[in-house]
């Protein structure tokens, strides 16, 4: 779906005020009647290249959770995903994946329909589970849009 100029301007203030995807992904239901998934949300802010606002959660000394002032996401560390033109033998799709950390590995994806990593230079290597989840969920969409 293409948004127009104008609800493109609509989305990075929301964005810029600090609201969350969740609450971006409402507002379009709300104020132009776009339903997205909020993938789709994800994505629309990672196209139209938006920081997104994160309130910073730190300590107090006796241990509890404080909420202080937003701050900047820097995108320099999100997942990335991409695909390779020729696949690994063996494998009905693969690629690389670069997680938050910028360690970039290989990944496959078997006839079997099983999902793997690569072992890179450090194959005590473990990702976080965060960045799990968002390969994952990155990998999905990344093989609906090429039809795969």
């Amino acid at each position: 779906m293409e948004l127009s100029n104008a609800q493109k301007a609509s989305v990075t203030q929301w964005i810029q005020d600090g609201r969350s995807l969740a609450d971006v992904q409402r507002s379009l239901l709300e104020e132009f009647e776009i339903s997205m998934t909020y993938m789709d949300v994800r994505f629309l802010v990672d196209d139209l290249d938006i920081a997104l606002v994160e309130e910073a959660v730190e300590e107090s000394a006796d241990g509890v959770p404080e909420i202080t002032e937003p701050e900047l996401v820097d995108e320099v560390g999100a997942v990335t995903v991409d695909v390779d033109a020729i696949m690994r033998p063996g494998a009905l799709v693969s690629g690389t994946v670069k997680f938050s950390d910028g360690v970039s590995l290989g990944w496959q994806l078997s006839s079997a329909g099983q999902l793997g990593l690569i072992p890179g230079d450090d194959p005590e290597y473990r990702p976080s589970p965060e960045d799990v989840q968002s390969f994952q969920a990155q990998l999905e969409e990344v093989l609906r849009k090429k039809g795969l």
